[in-house]
């Protein structure tokens, strides 16, 4: 059910000229998310590594599934 509504929410998207500028900012929110990410593990002593392992998994995912979503909601409107 859930992901029927991304890919629905993704062909709108892909339907409307804004699709260039959202998934750039996808992609800059992603970057950024794995940039603090990195700097929480690499630049502080906290003992655990849950919040940045979060932080860079969560940017690598807002990196690469913006596209391929946009990509499978072109191919399905086919």
């Amino acid at each position: 059910m859930l992901m029927d509504d991304i890919l629905e929410l993704a062909d709108v998207v892909a339907d409307s000229e804004l699709e260039g500028a959202i998934i750039w900012l996808l992609r800059l929110i992603g970057l950024l998310a794995l940039l603090g990410g990195l700097g929480l593990w690499l630049l502080t002593d906290m003992g655990l590594l849950v919040l940045p392992l979060v932080l860079i998994v969560g940017g690598l995912i807002l990196l690469i599934v913006p596209s391929l979503l946009l990509t499978l909601a072109e191919l399905g409107g086919d």
